[in-house]
């Protein structure tokens, strides 16, 4: 019983570091709860509660980072509602088109939206471009903060 555990706490972990990539998959989380169910199965004794808060406060940041890192870089170019709404159900449609759609979906969503709002096409193309920086800075955020997640549990499960 205690391998299909461990099965499953890695499993959580490897899915949940895809999820930091894919918006669809809350991957911070996942990464957070096989950590959890990894420290469980060893009842606390090498990943005590001291490891699991810090890698919770860093679960929360990288939650943090990646609303803001967009919503900054939309604001910052001067993003009016619609590209912001452009941006979110690019995001959704980039989902079916795989990783180039999740990547660059965002970017034409924002545009779109700012263009209709405004009908301004250079405007459209800088809030585009922002939000989409924003949305990666977010998104490298997300998985360099999900490997330091990873690094502090197996850090602590080694030593």
């Amino acid at each position: 019983m205690t391998v299909l555990l461990w099965v499953a706490s890695v499993m959580l972990i490897v899915i949940g570091v895809a999820g930091t990539v894919l918006p669809a998959l809350p991957g911070t989380a996942l990464v957070l709860a096989g950590i959890v169910l990894g420290a469980w199965i060893d009842d606390f004794t090498r990943v005590g509660i001291g490891s699991l808060l810090i890698i919770g406060v860093l679960a929360v940041m990288a939650w943090g980072f990646d609303y803001a890192a967009g919503m900054l870089g939309a604001r910052r170019a001067g993003a009016s509602r619609q590209a912001l709404w452009g941006a979110a159900i690019g995001t959704v449609v980039g989902l079916f088109m795989g990783l180039v759609g999740v990547l660059f979906m965002p970017l034409v969503g924002a545009a779109v939206g700012e263009y209709l709002a405004r009908r301004d096409q250079g405007q459209a193309l800088r809030v585009g471009v922002a939000t989409w920086l924003g949305i990666m800075a977010g998104l490298l955020a997300k998985v360099v903060i999900a490997f330091m997640m990873i690094g502090i549990f197996v850090g602590a499960l080694l030593f």
